[in-house]
């Protein structure tokens, strides 16, 4: 239950992250860390997507040389 609590955050909190944010990497770099951060997540989801179709691949094959 703590955990959930722990990113709980309403406004007030949430402006002291953004502004501690801005003064950290500046203006100028927030929009290079954002794209930094969409393409560390696109590529997760590549390799995610792509471990599940192997996985389900497997699965397929095994009930296939089952059934033979």
């Amino acid at each position: 239950m703590k955990s959930i609590l722990l990113f709980n955050f309403l406004g007030p909190e949430m402006l002291v992250v953004f502004f501690a944010i801005l003064l950290l990497f500046g203006g100028k770099k927030i929009p290079e860390l954002m794209r930094g951060i969409g393409k560390g997540i696109r590529e997760f989801n590549a390799a995610r997507t792509s471990i599940e179709s192997e996985l389900k691949e497997g699965m397929k094959d095994s009930e296939h040389k089952k059934s033979e």
